[in-house]
């Protein structure tokens, strides 16, 4: 039997019923005989000759969600009418909306917001362009540009099936940082192309975000671009998931009572996520850090190497460390895995130094199953959010940008992030600290203004 675990596979079952409140009673308990979570049970019509009952619940899995709808429509005197996934109900539209901030309902206001009104201002904006950012929605919006090549869990999936994600993405923007931001997904992955059409689009905009863009391509796109344009770049995958892991260890070894400058670190994973979360490690002074990637672990001067696996060597594995990742774990005071289900066996962790600090990535599978892991570990966390210590990048990305845009910022740098993941990690107070908080909840009232004012060094 299968156990319900996310609200994401929820599905409201329209059925007509037997004029009897127990039918009701025998569907809700068939349902939890069958592994699923009863989260509502409406009446939404009653008449002398039957019920109509939507009855809500939560699934393991799709296929859970059809073992559930035939075991209800098994219960005497019930007849499935009708089932909704809610997922797919709250997508219906897409996620997000334009809104207008100013009346539209006189001619006067037409004249003001449109013609002939807006001429004067875009005749000021060409004689001043450096007012675009005050006088449009520049100044608060932001790009989230992907390709699709790399989405979620997902991988190599396109620019249409990618659309959703990114309407989440602006929606999240807009909740937690106040900024429009605005899905566009290019429908190539030639880097070229890529480049130039962020080059293009840039003009309306106060920010660029890259997203679900596959390693190594994303490297030098974000190069390219921070390099030609004059608005901050920062591609999330990376950078955001960096300042957030950076926060939730700096309060791991807060509770194991460990000096960030002392502790070895193995990364798992030497993809986009990975780099970016050793070259943030690196600047905020870990000088012992490993990486292992599918092929083995990272040594420098191996001819094997990839370009970008190459630059990652010659700045990491100071004690040439070999062999497979067990043996690169032995001594080791941190794990971060950003990599792949199951590489890392709950077993080894005994091989780690004394209290040793587990970060299992993976989305949806970690690398290790955290209850496992929390066995040996002394700090466990994960992606995931029916664990404690959930590593979330909303956490850092709307801060992010709330501070860029409040300061005109032309670039995000180092020390900038640095800050933010030092301010994540404040929020945190000395009295909440514990191995089963070492991160703040994405809904912390003080999280996202903490970041923006760590950004804009305020």
């Amino acid at each position: 039997m299968k156990t319900a675990t996310a609200s994401s596979n929820s599905i409201t079952m329209r059925l007509h019923t037997a004029p009897d409140h127990g039918v009701v009673g025998a569907v809700a308990t068939a349902i939890s005989s069958a592994g699923g979570v009863v989260t509502a049970i409406d009446v939404t019509d009653s008449r002398h000759d039957r019920l109509v009952v939507d009855v809500t619940c939560s699934a393991a899995d799709g296929d859970h969600a059809i073992e559930l709808e035939k075991t209800v429509a098994d219960v005497p005197g019930v007849t499935v009418h009708k089932v909704s996934d809610r997922t797919f109900l709250l997508h219906l539209g897409g996620k997000i909306e334009v809104g207008s901030k100013v009346p539209l309902k006189t001619r006067d206001d037409l004249s003001l917001a449109y013609t002939p009104g807006v001429g004067r201002v875009s005749r000021a904006l060409f004689e001043h362009p450096e007012d675009v950012s005050r006088l449009t929605i520049k100044g608060n919006s932001v790009a989230v540009v992907t390709d699709g090549s790399a989405v979620l869990g997902l991988g190599n999936i396109g620019p249409g099936a990618a659309l959703p994600v990114m309407e989440g993405k602006a929606a999240l923007f807009k909740r937690f940082g106040g900024i429009d931001a605005w899905p566009i997904c290019l429908d190539t992955q030639d880097t070229d192309e890529i480049v130039r059409a962020v080059e293009l689009i840039a003009p309306g905009f106060g920010g660029i975000n890259l997203e679900d863009i596959a390693a190594p391509r994303c490297f030098e796109i974000e190069a390219r671009l921070r390099e030609r344009l004059d608005i901050p770049v920062f591609h999330d995958d990376q950078h955001g998931t960096a300042i957030c892991v950076l926060a939730g260890l700096t309060n791991a070894l807060r509770v194991v009572g460990k000096e960030i400058e002392q502790v070895k670190v193995v990364v798992s994973g030497g993809g986009a996520a990975g780099t970016a979360i050793v070259r943030l490690l690196l600047a905020a002074g870990v000088a012992d850090v490993v990486v292992y990637d599918r092929n083995g672990c990272l040594v420098a001067g191996d001819p094997g190497l990839s370009a970008a696996h190459a630059d990652l060597a010659a700045v990491t594995n100071p004690r040439r460390v070999a062999g497979d990742l067990r043996t690169g774990l032995t001594g080791a005071d941190v794990f971060i895995g950003v990599s792949a289900p199951g590489v890392l066996d709950p077993e080894w962790i005994r091989d780690m130094a004394a209290d040793p600090i587990v970060f299992a990535m993976a989305n949806p599978d970690p690398e290790v199953d955290p209850a496992a892991a929390a066995r040996y570990a002394a700090v466990v966390a994960s992606g995931r959010s029916d664990f404690p210590n959930q590593i979330n990048n909303v956490l850092a990305f709307p801060g992010v940008f709330r501070g860029l845009l409040d300061i005109r910022a032309k670039q995000v740098t180092t020390e900038m992030m640095l800050r933010a993941a030092q301010a994540i990690a404040l929020v945190v107070s000395d009295a909440e600290l514990n191995p089963s908080f070492i991160i703040p909840s994405v809904f912390h009232h003080d999280v996202h203004t903490a970041v923006a004012a760590a950004i804009s060094g305020h």
